[in-house]
Parts: structure tokens; C-alpha cells; sequence
């Protein structure tokens, strides 16, 4: 994934300042945004003891905290990008654990053209919109260990 700056994309940086001030939980357990851009989030996070569950495997949380990130991002840029304010929030989730997390797991979301197709809707119509994304966690042999759905509840604001 190509991590080039556009017209007012968040970095990684300035996202992960974020998570130390607004999301502490997210940051003291390795949670790390990596790569953005319009199209695409990467994050990642290492299993480590603060972030275990007791079966020598990284807490369900941890991954869903990453997982929710790389989502969060693509709509916090997306949003960012309009010239009218807009709200955004999680209205549900869905999840599935296929391995055990273990070593560093990334997380990559690819629905960021979606969400801003969402929040363009939202804004031209008025009209709340709901979009789902999707984000999949790899380990670092490339094995997919978590399937997470998040569906953003998008509002232009008055």
C-alpha cells in the first residue's frame, strides 16, 4: 500500500498521537496505525503480556481495537475532507477468530472509496447513511487470524 500524503490525509503520526490522548486503552496495548491513504488502513499491534488473554494469545479486544482503527481512520480522513461537518459512529460489529493471535497481527482495511461514498450520500441526501467495513488480520506468515465488520452510522451535521 502506497503511503503518500493527499490533500489533507491524516498520517499515521498525527493518528497515533490521537490514540495516546483519546483512545489510551488502544495505545498501552501496541496499537499502532501504520499506512493510510484514500483507498486503504493498515495497522498493527504486537502480542505482548500486556495485551494477553490467559490462553497465551492476544485479547479478542486488542484485535478489535486495531481492527476498529483501521476502519475509524479511513472515516475520520474521509470526513475531513468535506466542508461540512459530519458525525460518525459504530452501530454494530461483527467478528470471527479463525487462529490463534500471536507475534505482530496487521490489520487492513480496503473500504476507504465506500465510507467516502457514504459520507458524500450523507451530505448531498441529509439523510443519515449506514456502511459497513471490513477489515482482515494477518500474522506475520500471512495467515489469517480475525475477520472484523464494522458498520459506521454516518450524519451530516446542520
Amino acid at each position: 500500500m502506497n503511503n503518500l500524503p493527499q490533500k489533507n490525509m491524516l498520517s499515521p503520526s498525527k493518528i497515533n498521537w490521537f490514540t495516546f490522548f483519546k483512545l489510551p486503552a488502544s495505545w498501552w496495548s501496541g496499537v499502532r496505525l501504520k499506512k493510510i491513504n484514500e483507498e486503504a488502513c493498515e495497522t498493527s499491534v504486537k502480542f505482548k503480556w500486556i495485551n494477553q488473554n490467559p490462553f497465551k494469545s492476544m485479547y479478542f479486544a486488542v484485535q478489535m481495537m486495531a481492527a476498529e482503527l483501521s476502519s475509524g481512520a479511513l472515516v475520520m480522513t474521509s470526513i475531513r475532507n468535506q466542508k461540512q461537518p459530519v458525525s460518525m459512529l459504530v452501530a454494530r460489529n461483527k467478528a470471527e477468530f479463525t487462529k490463534k493471535a500471536t507475534g505482530r497481527i496487521t490489520f487492513t482495511c480496503l473500504d476507504g472509496i465506500k465510507i467516502k461514498q457514504a459520507i458524500e450520500k450523507a451530505i448531498e441526501t441529509k439523510e443519515p447513511q449506514t456502511c459497513w467495513m471490513q477489515t482482515k488480520g494477518l500474522n506475520e506468515k500471512g495467515e489469517l487470524v480475525s475477520t472484523m465488520d464494522f458498520e459506521w452510522t454516518i450524519k451530516a451535521k446542520s
